[in-house]
């Protein structure tokens, strides 16, 4: 065979160079570019927000488009739970536990560091090749801030804009810093969800790597206080218009050991129907203004072109009472405090539903990897949503356990929940609610005796939970082992 023949056959159409090079080098059509890509995430996290508090999930009082329209494009979880957390600055252990999917026994002082044996959902992204950007609110370490992000702008170390330096509408925030030090913060002039959302949209604006994709974690102050929505945008409420709760109590009906604490000293006692309809307006307020923070993030992920090829997750790190049982904070286990909106839309993801499954923020870490097929590490404790999503039917979790300080320990379970109280000198009080009858629980059950059997069965569920997850309470021993309330650094020191 010479030459000229031997080119012929190997560069033939089915010489086989020709055929393994076409096996090494796929082509890269636009179907095949899709086909590889794995999507974007958006995560979006208000701050302080209540489950009852956006307008397309039943509330026909409040002004939220944005929610609303990822309501209409996604599946919405109606029971998704906050676990609770040992001291009164719940976002704290709430947001560490969203971040490494662990249970609030297992987080170390409370939250407030994240070592580097528990890896943050964004961390484990970003060693699976997503660029990782952060902007907003963090409440842990820096150290773990860094770990988890490769990228960030208008980044908030701490819990609460302060009131002192004009809240939210002078934030004091920080750039990416690689060392890990933020030494160099510096005063804004714009209020702090503006700056949140002007850091998303540069972002999008600058990433041009369509080969890797993003994970870019916005995490609001909105709506906690200082509740003070700005003029010029979202929607305005006047207190005469907005409806009472009809749990409105003007005060709490017994001591649940924390009713001096930061949240609920705002208002004097006895609150009147006007005082609650006031902040219930400033409340409802910072919510419209960070929807429209949302809704400005939104276009401009539509603009960028991958607002189809990314999955969003909007919630909140825990809700509030405003008026509610005689309450203002979230410094309590009632489905006020501890349930949020919950809503993921994106790629494959059923539209418009509606789901009941029991759930945690934590169960969010295993189903963002479930759903870009990532491996997360065993550390985790939280569960998939994922089958929920898909099958559209409530798979979730059997029970929730709650927890507050040593104060409140409670469990929900089909329609009921079960709340124990360690107060007023170690003398124990129960709340047991049907919540299919009493959604807003108003009426305690604990008493009846058409109800001792269904008390004692909650009862030992709890006992049981407890001792299983080592809760460092024990309902057999006078004032569950500890006779007064947890100080701050004795809760941030259960677990150093």
């Amino acid at each position: 065979m010479d030459l000229k023949q031997l080119l012929n056959r190997v560069f033939s159409p089915s010489g086989c160079l020709l055929t393994c090079c076409c096996a090494c080098f796929p082509f890269s059509g636009k179907a095949q570019e899709q086909k590889q890509r794995l999507p974007n995430i958006l995560f979006l996290l208000t701050d302080d927000q209540s489950y009852n508090t956006v307008h397309a999930l039943g509330n026909p009082t409040i002004v939220t488009p944005n929610m609303d329209r990822l309501v209409r494009t996604g599946t919405a979880f109606t029971q998704n739970h906050v676990m609770g957390g040992l001291q009164g600055a719940i976002s704290m252990p709430s947001r560490a536990m969203l971040m490494t999917g662990r249970y609030s026994q297992h987080l170390h002082r409370d939250g407030e560091v994240i070592p580097a044996s528990d890896k943050t959902f964004p961390e484990v992204f970003r060693e699976n090749g997503y660029q990782t950007f952060a902007t907003g609110k963090w409440h842990s370490d820096r150290a773990s801030f860094n770990r988890s992000f490769s990228a960030g702008s208008n980044i908030f170390f701490g819990g609460m804009q302060q009131y002192e330096t004009d809240g939210h509408f002078r934030p004091f925030l920080h750039e990416y810093d690689a060392t890990g030090k933020y030494e160099k913060g510096s005063f804004r002039t714009k209020f702090s969800s503006v700056c949140y959302a002007d850091a998303s949209i540069e972002f999008l604006k600058n990433h041009k790597s369509k080969n890797k994709p993003f994970l870019m974690y916005v995490a609001f102050n909105s709506p906690h206080d200082p509740r003070t929505p700005p003029p010029d945008y979202g929607h305005k409420y006047a207190p005469e218009d907005i409806p009472l709760p009809l749990n409105f109590l003007t005060q709490h009906p017994f001591d649940n050991g924390d009713l001096d604490i930061r949240d609920e000293v705002f208002l004097p006692l006895p609150r009147t129907p006007e005082m609650v309809r006031k902040e219930l307006a400033l409340y409802y307020g910072m919510i419209s203004e960070v929807d429209t923070q949302i809704g400005r993030i939104l276009e401009a992920l539509e603009e960028s072109g991958e607002y189809d090829n990314t999955i969003i997750v909007f919630t909140a790190d825990n809700g509030l009472a405003v008026g509610q049982h005689g309450l203002l904070g979230k410094q309590n286990l009632y489905e006020h405090s501890v349930k949020t909106p919950l809503v993921i839309a994106g790629p494959k993801i059923p539209r418009n539903e509606r789901n009941s499954a029991f759930a945690y923020l934590l169960d969010l870490y295993p189903t963002l990897c479930e759903l870009t097929g990532i491996k997360y590490p065993a550390t985790v404790d939280g569960q998939s949503l994922k089958k929920a999503i898909m099958e559209k039917k409530p798979a979730g979790r059997e029970y929730l356990y709650l927890i507050y300080s040593n104060l409140h320990r409670g469990i929900k379970k089909d329609n009921y929940k079960l709340i124990r109280y360690n107060v007023e000198n170690n003398a124990e009080r129960v709340q047991l609610f049907d919540l299919e009858k009493d959604p807003l629980e108003q009426d305690n059950l604990a008493d009846a005796p058409a109800y001792k059997a269904k008390v004692e069965e909650l009862s030992a569920l709890l006992n049981r939970q407890m001792q299983e997850s080592g809760d460092f309470c024990d309902l057999s021993k006078p004032g569950w082992g500890h006779l007064r309330k947890l100080s701050w650094d004795e809760a941030l020191n259960m677990k150093p």
